[in-house]
């Protein structure tokens, strides 16, 4: 899975940043997935209909890897990841910035906490 989370980032940024056309990011997805060619077909359009979707999800990926790390650090044996969770959660969909300064918040309460 890793892998074609990788060829979805090469994908979505050469189409987008190089000027990739579509068979050659289908071309590409061939020759380094094993995902079936309906498949491929229906990544690449929709790549093409939503630029930088595979990087804007690694991203996310990433930033929520590092809240939770930074949440178990600081919370040690207080950290619960349902609790997490749900902190990451309560607000919705919002900016990431916003994200990790309302885990802040809500590690500095749990802290707090006697």
């Amino acid at each position: 899975m890793e892998m074609w989370r990788a060829c979805r980032l090469v994908v979505d940024t050469g189409m987008h940043a190089l000027g990739w056309p579509r068979q050659k990011a289908i071309d590409f997805m061939k020759e380094n997935t094993g995902l079936s060619e309906h498949n491929i077909v229906a990544e690449v359009d929709r790549y093409i209909d939503t630029p930088a979707q595979a990087l804007s999800y690694k991203i996310g990926e990433l930033k929520f890897k590092e809240l939770r790390k930074l949440a178990e650090t600081e919370l040690g044996p207080r950290f619960d990841i349902r609790v997490f969770h749900d902190a990451v959660l309560a607000n919705g969909s919002i900016p990431l910035v916003v994200l990790e300064a309302e885990v802040r918040r809500w590690i500095a309460e749990v802290k707090s906490r006697p």
